[in-house]
């Protein structure tokens, strides 16, 4: 703890210090409201667009950051009483053809030739909006927190038109002032605009942004001046229904094919024009996309992300106090194998210091198991300070509901209470350079066994040639998340790495380097019981491949009996010490490629004195811009001692993404998982006929692989419709 302490103290310290001054400041873009009507059509040739002042003479920051761009790019913005405008034109000065990996929605950034545009209307550089497209019209829209991170999981209402020659790409756009979320009276916005050209491997920015950072970096962004504060958008109230029909049939149950039909659906309203109020009643998610699986040989609970559109907006409020490895609060807890009667959330900013979540969520009890009704509500506050850095709180509460007597034997299964309470700083520099966090969470729970504390803290420093960072994290024996995410209870740690870049001059490498990682885990004693540390040392290159090898050195002090195959054919028992070395390597071929790949492997020791080889390759062809084909595989390869012996594991995975417009998707996903036994089928269509309004068919079908027999499938009919005023 004391280290901690410590810790803490440097970092208000150093905090102090930081100059809080936006470092782009000085980039302005004057926007003026149209006096006549714009027709989204790609083509910008409306009277409106000749009246706009145009950002133009973008900065490179790939490859490197020491000049402007070569790829011309010009961009205008205006609005009316109800839209925010924006036309964008590319120039294509290499004349090379364009770079595209489907139509899909929310695109893979390093895939595709595109534009991003940056929105912070509360200039906070800390949150705010992403909108774009790629240059055949997908479009790109998400949510943005922690500075440059974009949630694409967010959906909003909004329209844009692509068209393109050889000479140039044109991306016009309409935002509704209603899709968006901003304090009124205010005339000065943050903005950006990202520009990856595939063509000439160049990345470039209307702000001069160092290579080190994405252009999603809010600290570098530059300001958008309103010639009158943007029209308030009043109130805002839409309804989502949905309609569903299904039909399934689960042969490990009882094999009898059941029919469903369902209705439910979800409100949005405007509490201010900064802060919202989601309802949902009875909510159903068929058509989110399936769990990519995985060859599961860690003796800890694996990580699979949110994908429910319902608790995506502002959920960094809810999803990123902690750490990825330490979540008080983590959303799949929630609904995933027990239905949702209702939930509400209020999220959002108060102003331009203030932000605020609050959730609550119920689940109906399910009678098969006795698990009782139970009731989930979370609450977070946070606010800005010194610039860009901030300090929150959060509250999580799992309830159970018409509580089982104490007498009865479902009180060992279903605890009646677990709560969370916990405090936490996030610290950002103006240029971005210095990064950190400190946290303290408490649980509460029925028993002392789940009453404990846990608490962490890192402070990271980048720069073009370093990369820093030191970390350590405590979780007492006795705490407890039941609605959040804790890999491990009763451990300290401590993990640092150190990397450093060169620059050559000239030739087909970018930039390469070392880079030393070490994590170290100790008992509440202090005695060390694993740790892995490896060197590892990076090349890029100028077209966008990479190349990484590694040496690594793991060992670990079993605190729990561990089956090393992953079969449930023996365990190691606790207690015993085990120590290996591995060599490995990762490449990741250029993007502008027809056929793109990625290869890793790694070779080397494993749990008593056993092997391992793992060996992990995907390969994708598109034909563009309609059909994206991937396949990929993993490979595990294990010799122990008896009586585990040799086993191999097999992991395949094939993806078809058919995308006949940027409305139309069809997406194909099949799964071979041999050490779950399990072969996935699964396939969703997708028409987006209006704004965020959809029809979805989902058909999912998983097979035992030995003996080779259906174990379940569904096939799904979903429509939804966005209504509002």
């Amino acid at each position: 703890m004391k280290s901690s302490v410590l810790f803490y103290i440097f970092t208000f310290l150093f905090i102090v210090k930081v100059n809080s001054q936006k470092k782009n400041q000085d980039y302005k873009l004057h926007i003026h409201k149209a006096t006549s009507s714009i027709i989204i059509d790609g083509i910008g040739d409306d009277e409106a667009w000749s009246m706009a002042e145009e950002a133009n003479d973008f900065f490179m920051v790939l490859p490197m950051d020491n000049r402007k761009a070569t790829e011309p790019t010009t961009i205008k913005m205006t609005y009316d009483d109800d839209n925010l405008y924006l036309l964008a034109t590319f120039y294509n000065a290499t004349k090379a053809n364009y770079f595209v990996e489907s139509l899909r929605r929310d695109f893979s950034f390093g895939k595709n030739d595109n534009f991003l545009l940056f929105l912070d209307p509360f200039n906070n550089q800390t949150t705010g909006f992403s909108f774009g497209s790629n240059a055949y019209g997908a479009q790109w829209d998400g949510t943005m927190y922690d500075g440059s991170k974009i949630d694409l999981n967010w959906d909003s209402k909004w329209i844009s038109k692509v068209t393109r020659d050889d000479e140039k790409w044109i991306f016009e756009m309409a935002v509704p002032f209603k899709s968006i979320r901003y304090e009124e009276g205010v005339k000065e916005w943050g903005i950006n605009f990202s520009r990856l050209d595939l063509k000439s491997s160049e990345k470039s920015s209307w702000t001069p942004i160092p290579r080190q950072f994405p252009t999603a970096s809010l600290a570098y962004s530059g300001t958008l001046v309103w010639d009158a504060p943007p029209p308030a958008p009043g109130t805002n109230f839409s309804i989502i229904p949905y309609v569903l029909g299904d039909i399934k049939q689960n042969q490990e149950v009882d094999g009898d094919v059941k029919t469903n039909g369902k209705i439910g659906g979800d409100v949005k309203f405007s509490l201010t024009s900064s802060l919202n109020l989601d309802l949902t009643v009875n909510p159903d998610f068929s058509q989110v996309e399936v769990d990519r699986q995985v060859t599961n040989l860690d003796r800890f609970e694996l990580f699979f992300p949110e994908r429910r559109q319902f608790f995506l907006e502002n959920g960094d409020l809810f999803a990123n106090f902690g750490y990825e490895t330490i979540r008080p609060f983590f959303s799949r807890r929630i609904g995933l194998n027990v239905p949702i009667q209702a939930g509400a959330r209020i999220s959002g900013n108060l102003n331009d210091k203030w932000r605020l979540g609050v959730m609550d969520m119920q689940t109906a009890p399910i009678e098969e198991s006795g698990q009782p009704s139970q009731n989930f509500a979370v609450m977070s506050l946070q606010r800005k300070i010194f610039g860009r850095s901030s300090i929150g709180m959060m509250f999580v509460n799992k309830q159970s509901i018409n509580y089982p007597q104490e007498n009865d034997s479902l009180t060992d299964i279903y605890s009646k209470y677990n709560r969370n309470l916990g405090v936490e700083y996030n610290l950002a520099s103006a240029n971005n350079a210095w990064n950190g966090k400190a946290f303290l969470l408490k649980s509460f729970a029925p028993t002392d066994d789940d009453s404990g504390f846990t608490q962490g803290a890192h402070l990271a420093y980048t720069s073009r040639k370093w990369n820093l960072r030191l970390q350590e994290e405590w979780v007492s024996n006795d705490y407890s998340a039941e609605v959040g995410f804790v890999r491990r209870r009763g451990y300290k740690n401590l993990s640092g790495k150190a990397g450093h870049l060169f620059f050559p001059k000239a030739g087909p490498i970018l930039s390469h380097g070392p880079e030393l990682n070490g994590f170290y885990y100790f008992n509440e004693q202090l005695k060390e019981t694993d740790h892995t540390a490896y060197l590892a040392y990076k090349l890029d290159f100028r077209k966008r491949s990479s190349l990484l090898f590694f040496l690594s050195d793991d060992y670990v002090e079993l605190l729990s009996p561990f089956d090393p195959s992953g079969l449930g054919i023996s365990n190691l028992a606790t207690g015993t010490k085990h120590n290996w070395n591995s060599f490995g390597w990762e490449y990741l071929s250029k993007p502008q490629s027809l056929i793109t790949y990625a290869l890793e492997g790694r070779l080397g020791g494993y749990y008593q004195d056993g092997s391992r080889t793992s060996l992990t390759g995907e390969v994708g062809y598109r034909f563009q811009p309609y059909v994206s084909l991937k396949a990929n595989l993993n490979y595990n390869h294990i010799n122990l001692p008896a009586p585990w012996n040799t086993n191999e594991f097999w992991l395949i995975g094939a993806e078809a993404d058919i995308t006949l417009t940027n409305k139309l998707f069809f997406a194909n996903l099949l799964q071979y998982n041999e050490q779950s036994n399990n072969f996935n089928i699964n396939s969703r269509f997708q028409w987006r006929y209006s704004p965020a309004s959809d029809l979805f068919i989902v058909y999912t079908n998983n097979y035992f692989i030995e003996p080779y027999q259906s174990r379940n499938w569904g096939l799904t009919l979903k429509f939804t419709y966005w209504l509002n005023n």
